[in-house]
């Protein structure tokens, strides 16, 4: 199974990847992305985190 991550650093909260994949990400209070599982029936989580504008998610 693949690993996500998102790398909080980097993360600006745009909401994109919670958009696309609810089951997996969640923009928290904090204003960050925060991987809620590591895997998606629906969406491929691959893609979702080449649509991250600043690259912060990581599927290894």
């Amino acid at each position: 199974m693949a690993k996500v991550t998102v790398d909080s650093s980097t993360c600006v909260g745009c909401g994109l990847c919670e958009q696309e994949c609810p089951e997996v990400f969640k923009v928290e209070g904090d204003g960050i992305a925060h991987v809620k599982q590591q895997s998606c029936s629906v969406h491929d989580v691959k893609k979702v985190a080449q649509q991250c504008p600043v690259q912060a998610i990581k599927v290894s």
